[in-house]
């Protein structure tokens, strides 16, 4: 069978490729370490800006452990024609008042399910990106994407 051969890319479109394959994947997979072992799971980001996601968390989760004992994560979303982007980054508890009222305003099921944006089991992760690349499926060759241009 030969390889498919993607279509070429533009590197100025770049982010904008990724940001479509973000809206299109909606539920990315969370990469953490759990001691020496990788653990993934999909997660619902609460907020997006750019490439910087928000995660809801409870804090009896175990990834709330492997966060704290390792922020350093990965995000991966995959959309329906199986383009990809990965990002890489640090997790970190949001303390921003402002920012948790606003996503508290923004997501019904949070308020739903956890009564009070008080709740001492709310935990909501900043990932702030340090590296983000773009996959066309069947390229097998990633693309980095620019930060500064998110």
């Amino acid at each position: 069978m030969t390889r498919p051969a993607p279509e070429p890319i533009d590197p100025g479109r770049l982010p904008e490729l990724a940001q479509a394959v973000m809206l299109a994947a909606k539920f990315p997979m969370l990469a953490t370490i759990d001691g020496d072992q990788p653990r993934v799971r999909p997660v619902s980001p609460v907020r997006t800006d750019g490439f910087t996601v928000y995660v809801a968390n409870l804090r009896g989760y175990h990834k709330t452990d492997e966060i704290a004992a390792n922020p350093r994560v990965e995000l991966c979303y995959l959309d329906p024609t199986h383009d990809q982007i990965r990002i890489t980054g640090l997790a970190e508890v949001l303390d921003d008042r402002p920012m948790l009222e606003q996503i508290w305003a923004e997501n019904p099921l949070l308020r739903n399910y956890l009564g009070s944006i008080d709740n001492p089991n709310l935990i909501i992760y900043r990932i702030r990106p340090d590296r983000v690349r773009f996959m066309r499926e069947w390229a097998l060759d990633y693309h980095e994407v620019p930060l500064a241009d998110a």
